[in-house]
């Protein structure tokens, strides 16, 4: 069991387990006063959408899973928070859920699979979970584009090597960046991810920046601590 703060996250059944990816989108996100409903796709144990819960007022937060195990983990998780009455895990893949869409969501957010190469191992429940072909790129923008709504925000983290092909992509839906932050571990390393942050409409101000995990083993910088410290419990 991880323990946060405010809630506790199970993850024993999971394939791929907490990192530092999914804590850093769900305390990242941009969230305002008019997000009533949220989409988290491929939520694993539901730790996205524990963090929104968290941070936000929305009446509905969804998540979708298609690996049974973790859809069963994601809905434990669900009914042990503190706010079990607003979130709601579907067990479907991506493209049963937008067949026939019945909501748009003022916030979707992923913290998607995007291990693109050719090697798999033996274990299939981990493969799903890490690799780019069970959930490409572009089928997660044209859902975010059937699914947002007009005012809303898209939010995901990827590897920093994709993000120009992203960002190409995603204009060819008219989804456009708001803000931008790149994610080094140390001042010394490369750019390894990228947060990004799209609404249908083109802003004249993009925000970009770039954020330093740590300065040396577990000494965090003061940015990445102010980001997670409503959740980290050594924060």
């Amino acid at each position: 069991m991880f323990q946060f703060k405010q809630f506790s996250v199970n993850q024993d059944r999971c394939a791929m387990k907490i990192g530092t990816d999914g804590v850093l989108l769900g305390a990242w996100t941009p969230i305002n006063n008019n997000t009533i409903s949220i989409l988290d796709i491929g939520s694993g144990t539901g730790i996205i959408a524990l963090m929104l819960a968290q941070r936000s007022n929305a009446e509905q937060i969804d998540a979708l899973e298609i690996d049974e195990e973790a859809y069963e983990q994601s809905v434990d998780n669900f009914e042990n928070s503190p706010w079990s009455d607003r979130l709601f895990c579907f067990h479907a893949g991506l493209d049963e859920f937008i067949a026939e869409p019945e909501d748009e969501y003022d916030l979707i957010i992923s913290n998607p699979p995007f291990y693109t190469e050719d090697y798999k191992t033996d274990n299939k429940q981990r493969d799903l979970a890490r690799f780019a072909d069970s959930m490409p790129f572009e089928d997660l923008i044209e859902a975010a584009d059937l699914l947002l709504s007009e005012n809303g925000i898209f939010s995901l983290i990827i590897p920093f090597k994709e993000e120009i092909g992203f960002l190409a992509l995603a204009k060819d839906y008219e989804l456009y960046p708001i803000k931008i932050t790149r994610v080094k571990g140390t001042p010394t390393s490369e750019i390894k991810r990228s947060l990004l942050a799209f609404s249908r409409f083109e802003s004249a101000k993009l925000e970009v920046d770039e954020l330093i995990i740590e300065t040396a083993r577990h000494i965090y910088t003061p940015e990445y601590i102010a980001l997670t410290k409503d959740f980290y419990l050594k924060m």
